[in-house]
Parts: structure tokens; C-alpha cells; sequence
């Protein structure tokens, strides 16, 4: 007799004229969905229902609907919201915001057409958002030899900045410098005459090592910052001991039919298990993170950035002629290079597992925009690292104050872990759009990823940016084994070991981008840049223009074992330049091939004697592509199929 299978309720297998058979269990799913206006507004409360959920053996979805989340602080995820999926209903569009709507203008200087409004007293911003798009903070250019930097400030040698002296509150002044690949923000402590005193030890972080505020390698600009007296059209400036919020209005403009918000989180979203036991299976879509902040630039720690992101983060011995004798490095200097911080994201991931972001939108945000595997100084939970098998998938990443995507950290547990649950592996960023971030901390990557193994950066738009489009690596080689003669004569190695075994780098896979727009700013580092060793890498079918002819394939100091092949380059300044200029760096074995070029110089010093083989590339007339690299540019960018 044959037997007729049906299923049954429960799991069971019921099978025609037999007994009942046990089916292989399958979970039961549980749907929770949040309103902002409902009764299950809280979006803690909905996290607690699934963690209870997941605990009896549910799969579960966390649904949001339609609206904006307002955070009165941010989400946190530990190992027990593992195996949750947060995403937005049906037709919505769900922000996770960090901030509040200001309302109320009242006109408060006619003749300038500068408005007040009120906030909270005692909330502070970097960052206002008006029309979703972020406002420039009041401030003013000047010329550098406006200035005079000294250890202790700056002396004032215009006449017409006489004035600084007679501000209010000038312990919210800043001074901003853009310089040749740092990004650098100084706070004031008091203004007297022409004395400039300046807050510590922000002032000499940022004034000794390389690429200085006070020497930077190739000039730049700067600026001065935060001051209601600075305020021009378009910008704003906010007094939080008074509450108040002045914005500066164009003619004809009225800001009480606009939209402004004023963010007051640091962070909006923490993920974060232990080594472990690390949050596993969380997945976020269709779901937007917008509006935070990030304070720490006007502290007296500053901005005392390094590149990238990274920034000194407290007073280290320095020689008493710093201003003199080290402004393109010293021994000291070396001293300080291990305990670098990174700036934290809105949206930050460590000691995690299989965790994916698809189809999100990060904006206006204050720093960057998700950060995976970043050092723990650089995530509130004071965890880092550890995040494997993790995706990245046709996200939108825009209007940001730091990088889209950080992956990885800069300190010695990033390349070297103590544990082999700290090393990041099996990263995939694709199909995002990065345009228009670093707005604020312009001297960062659209997408960085410094020490991992196997980091897939594949099929993404960058665009808009005042530096570098894709950067991977770190150390400048310094930490791969055998260590660096340069870094040697530098003194680095009085404050760290020479390494014998190799960093966590390797097998990076960056194919298929395209990348337009960038080096508005930074004539330093290049569209796609590689930092120290990389066996097994591979850079390939990326199409790169619109550079402000720069660098096209950067191979910085200590790239080696990269292959760079099938890409095409237009018009560039230098299409691919490797750092291997005498023989002390290690920037070696590196093999450039197969690509298409239509304008630039072959920058390859000591090419020979450094192992770096240069195979079959191609230059062609103006825009004459051959048909393989119009493959390349056709397949560059966001897949659409």
C-alpha cells in the first residue's frame, strides 16, 4: 500500500495507515511589530519580547513601521538579541534618529537675517541638519600667515583678527587646519591682545609628527571656527550654556518653514558580545540611521588626526623643540604611534558573527557611519574587534561626517591578537552607494579596511570626496614581519617589538568599483590605496575617474604581494605610483598589470630592485577604450541585475 505524506500541525509527519513520524523540528517564527506612535513605541520594549522569544526557540522578526524612532539613548545588542532580523515593514521607511526637530525661529539680528531658536541648556553639537542635509558651523578662512604658531598657541601678526580678543566665549573657538592628508581641529583656551592661547594637549598633538598644523607638507587651509561673531550665510552656531541656536538666513529665507535638527547622541546603534560569546545571526534592513555627533574634537584632547580617522589621543613626552626639530617625524613621535585612537561610528559592531546590513541608509550622521571591527577605544562598550562573516550589502551611505565603512582597528591587538577571537575575517562590503561623506573629517577613505583577512570590497559606487575613495592596510609596514629599516631609523622599535609573523592582512579583494569624484581637498594618497603587506590581494576591474589628477593605484609604504590588474584609469596626474623610493621601505613584490591608462606618469621607482612588475599595462588616446576595458567601466559600480 503506498503511503500518502501530509503535514501536520506541531511538527509532526503524518503519514496514511502508519504511526505518526517526528518531523525535524522547525522553529516557530514570532513577528513583533513597532510603531512610534503605538502602544509598542519602545523600541527597548521590542527588544526585550525578542530576546524572550529567541530564549524559547523562536525565529524572530522585529518589523518597524513607518516614522521616525527618536533615541533618548542608544540601542544596545548583546550576545542575547542574537538570531533577530530588524527591518522595516511593508512600504516603510523607519529612522533610528539621534536627535531633535528645532522649531520656533524668531528673528534675532535684522540686519545680518540671523534667527534664534531655543533647545535643551547644556546640549552641545558638531552637527545641525537642515533639510537633511547637513549645515556648515559658523567660521571664517584665514591666511597662515595671518598667524604665528608658538608651543603654547598662536600670536596674531593681522591686525584686522584683532578682534578675536574681545569674543565671548572662546573656549568654543576652534582652529581647523586641511593639510596635505590630516584634517586637524584645535579648541582655544583664552584670547588676550594678540596672544592665541591654546588648549593642551590638543595644541602640540597636532603639531608635532608629520603633516602638521603648523608645517603642513604641501600648505592648505585654515580656518577658524564656532564663534556666533564668525556666522555667514548658510551657518549656524549653537550656545549651550544658554540654550540658544542662531542660524544665519539667506535673503528671503524663513527657517520656520524649513526642517532643522540638532542630534545629541555620540552613537545610535552598539553591537557588541564578548570573545566568547559573540552576538551571532543580527541582521538590520530597510532601516535609517541618521543624526548623532561626536564631541571629542572640541575637548581638550582635540582632533590631533594622523590619517584616516586616527588621532593622538593624550600628552605623550615630546622633545621641547617639537616646532623645530619634529615636523616630519622624530623618535619620540614613535612613541606615541601604538596608542592612536580611531573615531568611533554612529553604528558600531565588535565581537560579533554573521551580521548583515542590507538595503540601510546611513545619513547625517557626525562621524562615520558604521564601524566593524574598530578598535575598543573606539566603541562605548569598550569591546573591540572580533567580527567575522559579516556583510555589507547595497546600503546607502551619505552625508556623514567621518567614512562611510570602517573595518578593523590600528593598535597592536588589531594586527597582532592576543586571541584568535580579536582578528577579523570574511568582511563583504558591496553594491553600497558612498557618496558625499567626510564631510567633517575630510581626511578619511570612503571605505577603509585596515587589518583583516579576506576583506571583500566589491561593486561600489564612491564618489564626492575631499580624499582617497577605497584605502586598505595600515602600519606603513612597520608592523609586518621582519619589521622596516625605515621604521628602525625612525625609532619606532624603542617602543614596540620587530615582529616575526605576519598581520592579520591579507587576501583583500577590492573588484568591480567605481570610483569618481574624490581628492577635492588631499592631493596626498591615491583613489584606491594599499598600506603595508597584503599577500594574496587582488585589485581588479575597478574604473577610476574624475580625480582632480591625482593618484590613480596607490601603492603606499610597505605594500607587498598586492596585484593590481584589469583596472582602468582616466586621468589621472599619476596612474599608479608605488612608495619604493630607496631600499629601506618594503614596499616590494607587487605586480601591476593588464590595466588601461589614458593620461598620468608611471611612478615605480627602483621597480627592479624592489620586485614590483609592471606587465603589459596599456595608455590609450583620450577616451578610445579597446572593448575590454569598456567591459571594465560597464561593470563598475552598483549591479543592477
Amino acid at each position: 500500500m503506498r503511503l500518502l505524506p501530509i503535514i501536520a500541525a506541531a511538527g509532526v509527519l503524518v503519514t496514511g495507515g502508519g504511526p505518526a513520524l517526528a518531523a525535524p523540528p522547525q522553529p516557530s517564527r514570532t513577528t513583533i511589530v513597532v510603531s512610534p506612535t503605538g502602544n509598542d513605541r519602545a523600541l527597548s520594549q521590542a527588544q526585550a519580547r525578542a530576546r524572550a522569544a529567541v530564549r524559547a526557540g523562536r525565529t524572530v522578526t522585529v518589523e518597524l513601521k513607518n516614522g521616525t524612532y527618536r533615541l533618548d539613548r542608544p540601542l544596545r545588542f548583546t550576545a542575547a538579541d542574537s538570531g533577530v532580523s530588524w527591518t522595516a515593514a511593508p512600504g516603510a521607511h523607519p529612522v533610528l534618529s539621534g536627535g531633535r526637530d528645532v522649531t520656533g525661529w524668531t528673528s534675532y539680528d535684522k540686519t545680518k537675517n540671523i534667527f534664534v531658536a531655543r533647545v535643551p541648556k547644556g546640549r552641545d553639537s558638531r552637527q545641525l541638519y537642515r533639510n537633511d542635509q547637513s549645515a556648515p558651523r559658523a567660521a571664517v578662512k584665514i591666511s597662515r600667515s595671518d598667524m604665528t604658531v608658538t608651543t603654547a598657541g598662536m600670536q596674531i601678526n593681522n591686525p584686522a583678527l584683532d578682534y578675536l580678543a574681545t569674543l565671548p566665549d572662546q573656549k568654543r573657538i576652534e582652529v581647523e587646519s586641511q593639510d596635505s592628508f590630516t584634517d586637524r581641529y584645535a579648541p582655544v583656551q583664552s584670547i588676550s591682545g594678540t596672544t592665541v592661547t591654546m588648549r593642551q594637549p590638543a595644541w602640540q598633538n597636532n603639531n608635532w609628527g608629520y603633516d602638521t598644523l603648523a608645517h603642513p607638507f604641501a600648505g592648505g587651509q585654515l580656518f577658524l571656527e564656532n564663534a556666533y561673531a564668525f556666522l555667514q550665510e548658510g551657518q549656524w552656531y549653537l550656545d549651550p550654556a544658554s540654550g540658544k541656536l542662531y542660524y544665519r538666513a539667506a535673503a528671503g529665507e524663513n527657517p520656520n518653514q524649513e526642517s532643522f535638527v540638532l542630534p545629541s547622541l555620540e552613537s545610535l546603534v552598539q553591537i557588541a558580545g564578548s570573545y566568547a560569546r559573540p552576538v551571532h545571526d543580527l541582521s538590520f534592513s530597510g532601516l535609517q540611521f541618521s543624526y548623532s555627533t561626536w564631541l571629542s574634537p572640541g575637548s581638550p584632547i582635540g582632533y590631533a588626526d594622523q590619517q584616516n580617522g586616527a588621532f593622538i589621543p593624550k600628552a605623550y613626552p615630546q622633545p621641547a623643540d617639537y616646532l623645530t626639530s619634529c615636523q616630519s617625524g622624530c623618535p619620540q613621535f614613535e612613541g606615541a604611534r601604538n596608542g592612536w585612537n580611531q573615531m568611533p561610528a554612529a553604528v558600531q559592531v565588535a565581537a560579533a558573527t554573521r551580521v548583515r546590513f542590507a538595503d540601510d541608509t546611513f545619513a547625517h550622521l557626525g562621524q562615520v557611519g558604521l564601524g566593524l571591527g574598530l578598535d575598543a577605544d573606539a566603541n562605548a562598550t569598550g569591546i573591540g574587534l572580533g567580527v567575522t562573516e559579516t556583510t555589507v550589502h547595497h546600503n546607502v551611505f551619505t552625508d556623514l561626517g567621518g567614512a562611510g565603512v570602517v573595518a578593523g582597528g590600528v593598535q597592536p591587538d588589531a594586527h597582532h591578537p592576543r586571541t584568535a577571537a580579536m582578528a577579523l575575517r570574511n568582511i563583504t562590503i558591496d553594491n553600497n552607494l558612498v557618496t558625499d561623506v567626510a564631510r567633517d573629517y575630510k581626511e578619511m577613505s570612503g571605505i577603509l579596511s585596515t587589518y583583516a583577512d579576506h576583506t571583500v570590497i566589491a561593486h561600489n559606487e564612491v564618489s564626492n570626496l575631499a580624499y582617497d575613495g577605497i584605502d586598505v592596510g595600515w602600519g606603513w609596514g612597520a608592523n609586518d614581519a621582519g619589521g622596516s629599516t625605515d621604521y628602525q631609523n625612525r625609532g619606532l622599535y624603542a617602543y614596540q617589538p620587530v615582529y616575526t609573523t605576519p598581520t592579520t592582512l591579507r587576501n583583500t579583494q577590492v573588484t568591480d568599483n567605481l570610483v569618481h569624484g574624490v581628492k577635492k581637498v588631499f592631493h596626498d594618497g591615491g583613489s584606491l590605496y594599499n598600506l603595508s603587506a597584503n599577500p594574496g590581494s587582488v585589485f581588479s576591474g575597478n574604473y577610476i575617474y574624475d580625480t582632480q589628477h591625482t593618484v590613480g593605484l596607490y601603492l603606499d609604504e610597505g605594500s607587498r604581494y598586492v596585484t593590481e590588474r584589469n583596472n582602468v584609469v582616466q586621468d589621472c596626474g599619476v596612474w599608479v605610483f608605488t612608495n619604493s623610493y630607496g631600499t629601506i621601505n618594503n614596499t616590494s613584490d607587487n605586480v601591476i598589470a593588464h590595466n588601461w591608462y589614458n593620461a598620468g606618469v608611471t611612478q615605480t621607482p627602483n621597480a627592479v630592485e624592489h620586485n614590483n612588475q609592471l606587465v603589459d599595462n596599456v595608455e590609450v588616446t583620450g577616451t578610445a577604450w579597446p572593448a575590454d576595458a569598456q567591459q571594465v567601466i560597464a561593470n563598475a559600480g552598483i549591479d543592477t541585475h
